[in-house]
């Protein structure tokens, strides 16, 4: 049986689908963000932007810097299975990048975490989600 002839996607469905993923992560990163506000972290950080990469948010409570990866899928085994070894070393990177400019650097404790934002469900927040090099 011959298979049908797979139609091209348009340009304007392109844009629309990467406007509207680029719209949730906006969403999610701000959920995100208050989550950890009202566990009494200080957002120090949105998006920061390296060479090495990008870091969706960078929190802090007293000593304790969180680098933060937030993923918006349905369950949380697919968030958590969407950090895979590329953007691990590429979040740790851009790590290494942030805390090197900071000036109380040796006194810092670094952890990576990852806040899932779940549909209908609050954000969960999962600690230690990967040990980096430092």
């Amino acid at each position: 049986m011959k298979r049908p002839a797979l139609r091209p996607v348009s340009t304007d469905a392109r844009r629309a689908r990467r406007f509207a993923a680029y719209r949730l992560g906006h969403r999610s990163e701000w959920l995100a963000a208050l989550a950890l506000m009202l566990k009494g972290y200080r957002i120090v950080a949105r998006r920061y932007r390296t060479k090495l990469g990008e870091i969706d948010l960078i929190a802090r409570r007293r000593d304790l810097v969180l680098i933060v990866e937030v993923k918006a899928r349905p369950t949380l085994g697919e968030a958590m299975d969407a950090i895979g070894r590329i953007s691990e070393r590429r979040i740790d990177g851009a790590a290494d990048l942030w805390l090197a400019r900071q000036p109380d650097y040796a006194r810092l404790s670094l952890r990576f975490d990852m806040v899932a934002v779940l549909p209908r469900r609050w954000p969960v927040h999962v600690e230690n989600i990967f040990q980096g090099r430092l």
